[in-house]
């Protein structure tokens, strides 16, 4: 089982992610309704932060596409992770200019939702409850996933258990490992050391 801490925004934030040592971080870019989004410009600055054990990931949102092959390219960047209403053809329209896996995120509301994963072009797919919310959503509709994918949305220390339970192969924490809006290290610590502990079957 992987581990991503999603939403770093601070160099404070990557400080304590390479401490505890988690598989991905993730960077929100450009998204001002979230407020852990980054402007673009302040991407090098915290890429060169992250430890080089640690994949760094470009989060876009119904982002300019171009923008986000550009980034990648430029950043390095391990992975860009679509977490909008991008379809198909523009995931194939970055993968042609672009080296990185594409991860596709799915705001799941339903077993409809479980099926466009399953068919999306995406390298790997990331089933979430909404766009930050942290809340979880039907945990009995992964069932029905038929290729490996990311579990997101409400997880934190208390659920992980349960979590680790399902056919996910990567968990991502965002608003679980934070205290008062910002990212807590003790509970990022936690998380990545609960999950990193377990074998997944």
């Amino acid at each position: 089982m992987k581990v991503k801490i999603c939403g770093l925004s601070r160099p404070e934030d990557i400080a304590a992610v390479n401490t505890a040592q988690p598989d991905y971080c993730g960077f929100i870019i450009d998204f001002p309704k979230s407020r852990r989004s980054i402007p673009w410009q302040e991407l090098p600055k915290l890429r060169k932060l992250v430890s080089p054990n640690i994949g760094a990931v470009g989060v876009f949102v119904d982002a300019y596409i171009p923008m986000a092959a550009d980034l990648a390219n430029r950043y390095a960047l391990d992975a860009v992770q679509l977490h909008g209403h991008e379809p198909n053809s523009e995931i194939d329209w970055l993968r042609e200019r672009t080296k990185v896996p594409i991860w596709k995120a799915f705001q799941v509301k339903s077993e409809e939702t479980i099926g466009f994963a399953n068919r999306s072009h995406a390298d790997f797919v990331l089933l979430d409850a909404g766009q930050g919310g942290g809340t979880a959503f039907d945990w009995s509709l992964l069932d029905a996933m038929e290729r490996p994918f990311a579990l997101a949305g409400g997880l934190s220390a208390e659920n992980i258990p349960i979590a680790l339970q399902t056919k996910a192969v990567l968990l991502d924490v965002s608003s679980g490992a934070e205290t008062g809006g910002y990212k807590d290290p003790e509970k990022i610590q936690t998380i990545v050391s609960m999950i990193k502990g377990v074998s997944h079957v």
